[in-house]
């Protein structure tokens, strides 16, 4: 199994007759799925998505990929694969267009009329063409031939790339669900077709590789939700994606079963729950489906809210109930579902927000008590038995962390794939398919780009440090006036502390020393304002870390007159 090394070099020519895949994000982390393939100087992207940002990363609203490896070859791109309507595959397509709009969207029915109506809110009309399963589609120098896929939302598909270089399969996120809600099967007759023509590299997804078993069925949820449902006996309110139109249906279906009507909350679950129930995804039944502002006219029992939010996500609908800043207010006797997983890194995010709706009295039903969830994603045990109908000659794990990418890479090679055809990658690194043979040939820029109000890539590494340490130590100013000719002080030194916990009184003690660093710099000849802020900050912040074990951020403000 080969792996990126980390004095890896930007990679060279492409050779001639090959082709090049390189990840521009999803690997080594769960969303911002991009992947670029590179035939004859043409460039196919298949899918451009989103990460949320975690604790660490405070004020970030998006983590887009970093499209400065392809910036000056957009005229070289022939289109945009998406493979299904989730954000961490369609969400950064509105930055990418921002930069060429005529770029070609090619998905699914409802794939591209969820990221329509996202690029709507972008002034985007974009360039699309519509696929499905079964269709082979001509797109520049790649044939591509679109398969169908069970995932948690309706019209996944995985693509079959071929060039003359060889074929390559990308799986996009895909389960085997034998029993799905709108009966469309993973096609695995399509898959062992394409293995019987050769399939030489699979991109494959990772997300459970480490899940022993087979993931249950979609299905296996209602008999848990209508008992949910049954014993509740004030509002129920379901927190889920707003692209999960599965798991909606399921939640209406109950609804509908005991006499509740349902109202969509947020602009995005109304906004996607209304494509889906246009496009005849979302069965509703008539007067099922309110408007919010109708259910005071009816009893608790009645009512069932769907909104956002069931990753803790700060600014969605259900943290703001838990934090009493929502105007739906949670109440003694209210049930709660959280139908969703985990994602990683959100877990204190999530559990923050049960606590808080326990706190307030509602019975929190989620996937630690009840069976409310299941995945999207293939478990070990489908993965073994898809890798043996598509018997790839190489294999290259995407859409995962580490640990989910080498799970992938072990259950491939127990299949038969050599240890030597096995490419672990991460974001970046450029692999080539070279005569049948994959091999990493370098890499290429792929960190974060952040996402921050209306700013993009402005905001970097050095300001998210800055911003941990105003949240985990405060900040202190020191506002001092100099001579110019001289450098002595005519003015202060005054401090000022917020979120540092330490009194402004307390400063009283350094403020001496201070000014005796100033004097003896003004003696010294030192009038440079810069040198003179430097002198105040190593002052001030020895005396906090000696006094208080602690290293807020010192803002020193030197005025000449």
């Amino acid at each position: 199994m080969s792996h990126p090394h980390p004095e890896l070099g930007p990679p060279p020519a492409l050779p001639e007759g090959g082709l090049r895949v390189t990840p521009l994000g999803g690997l080594g982390e769960i969303g911002r799925n991009m992947t670029v393939f590179e035939y004859g100087g043409r460039l196919l992207i298949v899918d451009c998505g989103v990460l949320f940002p975690e604790e660490e990363q405070p004020g970030i609203d998006l983590i887009l990929p970093d499209f400065s490896s392809i910036r000056d070859r957009l005229d070289d791109i022939e289109g945009i694969v998406l493979t299904h309507g989730h954000e961490d595959h369609i969400g950064g397509v509105p930055f990418l267009l921002r930069e060429k709009p005529d770029i070609p969207l090619i998905g699914s029915k409802l794939t591209l009329a969820l990221i329509e109506a996202k690029l709507q809110e972008h002034r985007i009309r974009p360039y699309t063409l519509e696929v499905a399963e079964g269709n082979r589609e001509r797109i520049g120098p790649f044939d591509c031939e679109f398969v169908a896929v069970n995932h948690s939302i309706p019209d996944a598909l995985a693509v079959a790339i071929r060039t003359p270089a060889g074929m390559v399969v990308h799986t996009g996120d895909f389960k085997m669900d034998q029993l799905p809600l709108d009966n469309r099967l993973t096609d695995l007759h399509a898959f062992a077709r394409l293995s019987e023509e050769g399939i030489d590299l699979l991109l494959a997804d990772s997300t459970n590789a480490e899940v022993p078993g087979f993931t249950p069925h979609e299905r296996d949820i209602s008999n848990v939700l209508r008992q949910v449902f049954a014993g509740a006996r004030k509002r129920i309110i379901v927190a889920s994606f707003a692209s999960h139109v599965h798991r909606i249906q399921q939640i209406l279906d109950a609804a509908h079963e005991y006499g509740r009507r349902v109202a969509f909350v947020g602009r995005s679950m109304v906004r996607n729950m209304g494509i889906a129930r246009d496009l005849g995804y979302l069965k509703v039944p008539p007067g099922l489906v309110v408007d919010v502002k109708t259910l005071d006219d009816l009893p608790d029992h009645e009512v069932v809210l769907v909104c956002t939010g069931s990753q803790g996500e700060p600014m969605a609908a259900l943290s703001r109930m838990a934090n009493r800043d929502h105007q739906i207010r949670i109440v003694q006797g209210d049930t709660v579902i959280l139908a969703s997983s985990l994602i990683p890194g959100n877990e204190n995010a999530v559990y923050r927000v049960i606590n808080g709706l326990t706190r307030w009295g509602a019975n929190v039903v989620h996937k630690g008590n009840a069976k409310v969830h299941v995945s999207g994603h293939a478990s070990a045990g489908e993965l073994l038995y898809f890798y043996n109908i598509c018997r790839p000659k190489n294999l290259m794990p995407v859409h995962g962390e580490w640990r989910h990418l080498r799970a992938n890479a072990e259950l491939g090679a127990l299949t038969g794939v050599p240890h030597d055809r096995i490419v672990i990658a991460e974001d970046g690194v450029a692999v080539d398919l070279v005569e049948g043979k994959a091999k990493i040939s370098g890499k290429v820029q792929a960190g974060y780009v952040y996402v921050d109000g209306l700013s993009v890539g402005d905001v970097g590494e050095p300001a998210l440090k800055d911003r941990k340490i105003l949240g985990d130590e405060g900040i202190i100013s020191v506002f001092v006036v100099v001579d110019a000719s001289t450098g002595k002080i005519t003015g202060g030194p005054h401090v000022q502390a917020r979120g540092s916990g330490i009194e402004d009184s307390a400063f009283a003690d350094v403020l001496p020393k201070i000014t005796e660093v100033l004097e003896r710099s003004a003696q010294d000849g030192v009038v440079e304002p810069h040198q003179l802020q430097q002198l105040v900050r190593r002052t001030l912040g020895k005396w906090v870390s000696d006094t208080y074990r602690r290293r807020p951020m010192i803002l020193p403000v030197v005025v000449e007159v």
